[in-house]
């Protein structure tokens, strides 16, 4: 005859892990972890002293058990494939019990933790998210870099600059003096971001594509014809 009787407690650094004790007519205990629930199957004429004892020797190995458990239950998930600096990177997501997304990019991939209430968002919405806050993260750095090296190029600046998604271009020169780039820029090699950059510091002398801005451009760019060929979104 078999029977849940009690539960059983067990101290460990990380807190305290339960177990159920279940009496069977065997004469062999073994503890086992199942989801990382503990059951601890005892012969049914073992006190609960007795039982405690054993499993106490075997904490160490309860303990890790639980913990390959946790690592497996929030393991990673491969949510897609997206461009940066011209090569591919793979979007691994998990979900924990945080407050705020953390996102922490390797070589040839991007690991976000996301708080559990994403779970919600429904995936290709939430991959849409992921994808544009991406960018924007490496287009703060890649396109100030790029920003400061055209300064120091070309001599001049712009009244300022902004990083904001457009639809159809990568870059452009505000009647202000503004220029904005596109945070898209960043799924190109640093060779073309350098050049968006450029491209639009040059229309800050020249207002449109005439013969002055493109000697310019080929100035400082003077293969700038093949980064061009490169770009699938044009260049206001």
């Amino acid at each position: 005859m078999k029977g849940v009787l009690k539960m059983g407690f067990l101290r460990n650094k990380s807190g305290v892990i339960t177990y159920t004790i279940d009496k069977n007519i065997k004469n062999d205990l073994y503890i086992s972890v199942q989801n990382g629930e503990v059951v601890v199957s005892a012969p049914w004429y073992f006190s609960r002293n007795q039982i405690q004892e054993i499993v106490e020797e075997k904490k160490r190995w309860i303990a890790e058990k639980i913990k390959q458990y946790e690592e497996k239950k929030e393991s990673y998930i491969n949510t897609g494939i997206i461009k940066i600096y011209g090569e591919d990177f793979a979007i691994n997501i998990r979900y924990k019990n945080i407050k705020t997304l953390t996102v922490d990019i390797e070589e040839g991939a991007i690991k976000i933790e996301l708080p559990n209430q994403y779970k919600k968002v429904e995936k290709q919405e939430l991959l849409k998210l992921l994808v544009d806050k991406i960018y924007k993260i490496i287009a703060e750095k890649e396109v100030e870099r790029a920003m400061e090296k055209t300064r120091l190029l070309l001599g001049i600046a712009p009244e300022d600059y902004k990083i904001e998604k457009m639809t159809g271009i990568l870059g452009k020169c505000m009647q202000d003096k503004t220029i904005v780039i596109n945070p898209e820029v960043v799924k190109y090699e640093r060779k073309v971001i350098d050049y968006v950059v450029l491209h639009e510091f040059c229309h800050l002398k020249y207002k449109t594509h005439s013969k002055g801005f493109y000697e310019m451009v080929e100035k400082y760019a003077p293969d700038y014809s093949e980064v061009i060929n490169k770009l699938q979104t044009k260049i206001d």
